[in-house]
């Protein structure tokens, strides 16, 4: 049989500005039937906390913490919580919202996306499923989250081994494409991941302190082997490939391509108005 042909954007380790106009430039150039579908890793550097479309830092975040540590900071085009992208390897899925067989449902279309994810963590050989919130608390927790951090539960089909939330991922939908993207826990530092968000007490961070371990796992503590960023990618290109039934081909943005998400990260995503905004 033969499969359809996406690309595959391997594009290493950027900065967080960079990483999310790329993102939207790949979405972009897909929506202008420049590119086909698309799938994309890549890493952060520096390491960064990125947030939510929707997310208000001043409430939310300590930008002091983020600038003492050192991290980058962005605000993404999608929404969710903030994530702290250091030991992971992030992903993105650009494709069509007509792509044959893709459910119209934003949760469903997860699913379907997600189920790439699915294959790669059991590549890895770890016992993943999807999450499914099976009571009314835990849905109401979706809608209403108590917490700014990505990390404190899993939401609609999303990676689960051992009960623990292994992979964060959000969606946007724009110009007719969905863009989905998110980030797959290789190690996790919890207490670096707590410092640089806004607790209302002491005794609320602590709470938070106690129940991350509970509810986020990253890869290398539950799996025998340390796994590399590059065994990941590995992994989860063949999960992708088995699961949407595509065939991946390399591909290297162009000069010009490289021009214009330069240009679009420097109207955007480094810019203060876009970051900061209320």
């Amino acid at each position: 049989m033969k499969y359809p042909k996406w690309i595959f954007v391997n594009s290493g380790a950027s900065s967080p500005s960079f990483n999310m106009a790329l993102d939207e430039a790949l979405l972009i150039w897909h929506s202008e039937g420049l590119i086909p579908p698309v799938i994309r890793f890549y890493s952060w550097e520096p390491a960064a906390l990125s947030i939510g479309y929707f997310q208000k830092v001043e409430k939310e975040i300590d930008m002091d913490a983020v600038n003492r540590l050192g991290l980058g900071f962005v605000r993404r085009p999608t929404g969710g919580r903030g994530v702290l992208h250091e030991h992971e390897l992030t992903y993105s899925i650009i494709v069509s919202e007509d792509y044959p067989d893709m459910p119209e449902t934003v949760t469903e279309a997860y699913r379907v996306l997600s189920e790439g994810l699915l294959e790669g963590f059991k590549n890895l050989g770890l016992d993943a499923y999807f999450s499914v919130p099976d009571t009314d608390a835990k849905r109401a927790d979706l809608k209403k989250p108590k917490s700014a951090v990505c990390f404190d539960a899993p939401s609609w089909y999303e990676m689960v081994v051992e009960g623990k939330k292994v992979a964060g991922s959000a969606q946007t939908r724009q110009k007719g494409v969905i863009l989905q993207h998110g980030a797959i826990l290789i190690d996790l530092d919890a207490e670096k991941l707590l410092s640089v968000f806004k607790f209302p007490s002491e005794e609320a961070k602590e709470r938070m302190r106690i129940k991350i371990p509970e509810k986020a796992v990253s890869i290398n503590s539950i799996r025998k082997e340390p796994a590399t960023v590059e065994e990941c990618i590995h992994a989860f290109k063949a999960g992708f490939e088995q699961a949407l039934s595509i065939e991946l081909e390399p591909y290297t943005l162009s000069e010009q391509q490289f021009a214009d998400v330069k240009a679009l990260e420097e109207k955007k995503y480094a810019n203060a108005d876009w970051n900061f905004r209320v």
